[in-house]
């Protein structure tokens, strides 16, 4: 039974589409909320050193991605809001777990890893379905406005999440921002839950068997795809490249800069109202241009901001460039988001959408990963300007990888 109509002219996507919103919007500020609380609980409760607290960083993310592999297609050809549902019901668990072992005196660096773990690969693995689910959900000329309402509550969130969280873990330490996550995850579940409707069974294509080859079929496509594989290698490298200097950034303001810790929080969090903006630029911009010239003018300007931070100095200018950079940087990624994750939808086959969406964020997450490791290491021989400086010169070469495939409707793949 297929969904019903979307209002394209109107502001309604369905009852079905509203549900899902409020999902992601629940989940997305307990998120933003408990933001860093592993870190904290590490630090103030376990008194982890430096490397216990970048294990769990690094491993939690890292391993999680790789637990999620196999994943993708189990999941394609099953119900993809069941599968939500359980993905929401094992983060809450998982959560919940940590509070539970601190009553009883239990809590253990261990125990923090295996749930970050745990929390990772079921991210992973929600974020693919839920994308397979709203291709479903919304006529395909709905798509980038569903996208762009996703864009949106991203950056709300990230305003409104992590300085309420600050202030509740001020209050009452870190172990409440992850109950509150916790919760997120159950309401998300039930605003799944109440979209209703009858999904059908995916059927699967060719052998009906399980095969480990089922595994790579997500990279497969990618690589395979003349338009797909460019913009993988791009965002992959953009995202990685964006992050990792993040923490060195964050040394240089709260160190030597003397920033205090309020100040570097509302300099990254101020920039964030771009992201709403961008997100609710990216429709009419692709009206007005078309896809292709939004693609890759966005994907070009959001590679040329972050090589100033390295130029970051003390007291009210150094604090104005910054928010200056970020809010230039988030502007031009709320644009682009929407506009490429419709774009990868609408190009991937509906019995490759989990798999496909697997592999890039399995990707995208260890590309990241990798990335902070190594930049933690350049900084340590170089300096933390120059590391940031060579991450923002790398950046100014990924719009190659845009170049030399139109992205406009009438060219694309088949």
């Amino acid at each position: 039974m297929a969904p019903a109509p979307a209002k394209r002219s109107g502001r309604s996507l369905g009852r079905g589409f509203g549900w899902l919103w409020a999902a992601y919007a629940a989940s997305a500020f307990g998120t933003r909320f408990a933001f860093d609380a592993f870190t904290l609980i590490a630090i103030l409760v376990l008194h982890a050193g430096p490397a216990q607290v970048s294990l769990l960083a690094a491993a939690g993310l890292a391993v999680g991605a790789a637990v999620a592999v196999p994943l993708g297609p189990w999941v394609e050809f099953r119900r993809k809001r069941p599968v939500m549902v359980a993905m929401d019901l094992i983060r809450f668990a998982a959560l919940m777990s940590v509070p539970a072992a601190y009553a009883v005196g239990a809590l253990g660096f261990a125990q923090l890893l295996l749930v970050s773990i745990v929390v990772a690969a079921a991210d992973i693995t929600f974020t693919a379905a839920s994308g397979a689910y709203l291709k479903w959900l919304v006529r395909p000329e709905d798509l980038l406005v569903a996208n762009g309402r996703f864009e949106s509550t991203t950056w709300t969130t990230t305003i409104l999440g992590p300085p309420l969280g600050g202030a509740a873990i001020s209050l009452l330490g870190p172990l409440t921002t992850v109950v509150a996550n916790a919760v997120s995850f159950l309401l998300s579940a039930v605003g799944i839950r109440a979209i209703g409707g009858q999904e059908p069974r995916p059927v699967r294509t060719g052998d009906r068997r399980f095969r480990a080859a089922d595994v790579f079929e997500g990279w497969r496509y990618i690589l395979a795809h003349p338009a797909l594989r460019p913009l993988f290698f791009n965002t992959a490298l953009v995202n990685g490249l964006i992050m990792a200097p993040v923490p060195l950034i964050a040394f240089l303001m709260l160190g030597p800069l003397g920033f205090a810790p309020w100040q570097y929080a509302v300099a990254f969090a101020v920039p964030c109202v771009g992201g709403i903006i961008g997100s609710r630029l990216s429709q009419p911009l692709v009206t007005r241009f078309g896809r292709h010239r939004v693609l890759l003018t966005a994907g070009t300007l959001r590679a040329c901001w972050p090589l100033a931070l390295a130029f970051v100095g003390p007291g009210i200018g150094g604090m104005a460039l910054v928010i200056t950079v970020e809010l230039a940087l988030i502007t031009c990624i709320g644009v682009f988001n929407p506009v490429y994750a419709t774009y990868r939808l609408e190009q991937t086959p509906t019995d490759r959408v989990v798999r496909t969406l697997s592999a890039w964020s399995v990707t995208t997450k260890t590309t990241t990963a990798a990335l902070t490791a190594l930049w933690g290491l350049l900084a340590a021989m170089t300096g933390p300007r120059t590391a940031i400086a060579l991450a923002g010169l790398l950046l100014l070469t990924t719009p190659l990888l845009l170049l030399g495939r139109d992205y406009s409707p009438e060219h694309e793949a088949s």
